[in-house]
């Protein structure tokens, strides 16, 4: 029902990194499909915007127990076609149960403004919501980031059409699903599964979309953009990243680099504002680097749902080649020190798309994984001899998703939280993201904010009212 497609389609085949296995299969949506979700959920938004916010907060919070309770078996079908973790999806799902009870517990507080002027008369203020809504959803962390798009909409009274990846669309089913149960009326949401060729540039170029929000890699994010311009649609990209670590003097080197590992090799490194770029101070450096490659050299690889596992495969085999290609590059060119990983596992032992864990030394500033974006598990890091440098080479990328700050001086915290240039800036820690705050980068990391009481902004309209008694 979910996904508006009849029988006799075309299919896709989902697939467990970990050993190719079939762990399912969705139907190849059309331009056809779009039109005809668009149509449904514009025709349930009449009543949905008009449902008292108190109810719409009813289903949020039900939806959110149901999604509790079936933890583990939606934990354990996206680890299957993700590749993760089982601990990491489980606490991805938790996470998209967090973020639908945080928006529920904030749409009754949607509110306008009001004035008097005895020129003008009674002024008010409606806050309204826009529409239709579309979202185009990344495989890395496919529950989360739909729980980003999908809670403001649903609670700020919008409807939504979504697009999950091809190859991690089951778990995305499987909430909405959970959505439905919960009380959800019939195509609020709906999910087209297909193409980003086919269903995405749809759901860009749709007159009656009103907002869309897509994340993944800045081409296609930059593809969607002019896509949608001609309709006027609001448009929120979030587009990856290059994360900086900078790891000061006085920081206790075991602390930063425990940091540094979880930071980098979790969900294996695939993740926007994984750390990407260690920079750490020459005085502590040989501490800290050698306690990095001991605790990335503790890291067990393997099928995320065996006990134990720390780090599963990369998602794809084109996505690791991809990467591999990066780090062979940079090596062949001179371009850094291989300390550990580097290479791909013995194919004859290795089904999957693993790929080591891999620090790398001595990188040359203009070494293709300090230039573009890493999408895997493999971290580069470099030394500096002053704040001053290490702020400008953290901010030398296109990229300004976010950075962090390794130190307990107040002012190098003042200094470096003002002058880095990202959406997010933590001190002490990394890739940790609350659903209270906003979410979203600067320069090619995107445009507009997900999260917080922000993001609904994205999904209401002001309506201004003169009345002159």
């Amino acid at each position: 029902m979910q996904n508006g497609q009849g029988n006799n389609r075309d299919m896709i085949s989902v697939y467990n990194p970990v050993d190719g296995s079939l762990v399912g299969t969705v139907q190849a949506g059309t331009a056809h499909d779009v039109d005809e979700a668009v149509r449904e959920t514009g025709d349930a938004f009449l009543s949905w915007s008009r449902t008292d916010p108190p109810e719409r907060s009813k289903i949020l919070f039900s939806a959110a127990g149901r999604i509790r309770a079936d933890q583990k078996n939606l934990a354990t079908l996206l680890t299957r076609e993700q590749g993760k973790p089982l601990k990491e999806s489980m606490n991805e799902i938790a996470g998209f149960a967090r973020v639908l009870e945080y928006y529920a517990s904030i749409s009754g507080m949607l509110r306008g403004d009001y004035g008097v002027s005895r020129q003008y008369g009674h002024m008010m203020v409606r806050r309204e919501p826009i529409g239709v809504c579309a979202a185009i959803i990344p495989w890395n962390l496919p529950a989360l980031i739909m729980s980003w798009k999908i809670g403001p909409v649903l609670a700020s009274g919008n409807t939504m059409v979504l697009k999950p990846s091809s190859t991690a669309p089951l778990t995305c089913l499987a909430l909405v699903g959970h959505l439905y149960e919960a009380g959800l009326p019939p195509s609020v949401v709906r999910i087209v599964t297909g193409s980003g060729d086919e269903v995405g540039e749809a759901l860009a170029r749709h007159q009656d979309i009103r907002a869309l929000s897509f994340t993944g890699a800045v081409r296609t994010g930059i593809r969607v953009a002019e896509i949608a311009a001609p309709t006027l649609k609001k448009t929120i990209l979030e587009l990856g990243g290059s994360d900086a670590m900078i790891v000061c003097q006085d920081a206790d080197p075991d602390l930063a680099a425990k940091g540094a590992v979880s930071g980098r090799f979790f969900n294996c490194g695939q993740t926007c504002t994984a750390i990407k770029r260690v920079f750490v101070d020459k005085k502590i450096s040989d501490q800290f680097i050698r306690r990095v490659c001991e605790y990335a050299g503790a890291l067990k690889v393997g099928n995320g749902l065996e006990k134990g596992v720390d780090m599963g495969p990369v998602h794809t085999m084109s996505q690791r080649d991809a990467l591999h290609s990066q780090v062979e590059e940079t090596i062949t060119r001179e371009m850094a020190t291989v300390l550990c990983g580097g290479t791909l596992p013995d194919s004859s032992s290795c089904m999957g798309s693993f790929y080591h864990p891999t620090i790398l030394t001595d990188v040359d500033p203009d070494a293709p994984v300090m230039n573009n974006e890493v999408f895997g598990p493999v971290l580069p890091i470099s030394t500096f001899d002053s704040l001053e440098e290490a702020i400008t080479r953290a901010n030398a990328t296109r990229y300004g998703l976010g950075a962090s700050i390794w130190t307990h001086d107040m002012r190098i915290i003042s200094k470096a939280t003002e002058e880095l240039k990202a959406g997010i800036v933590w001190v002490n820690q990394h890739l940790r993201i609350p659903p209270e705050v906003p979410f979203g980068g600067t320069k090619f990391s995107g445009i507009g904010r997900e999260n917080g009481r922000y993001a609904l902004e994205q999904y209401l309209e002001e309506k201004t009212i003169l009345i002159q008694p």
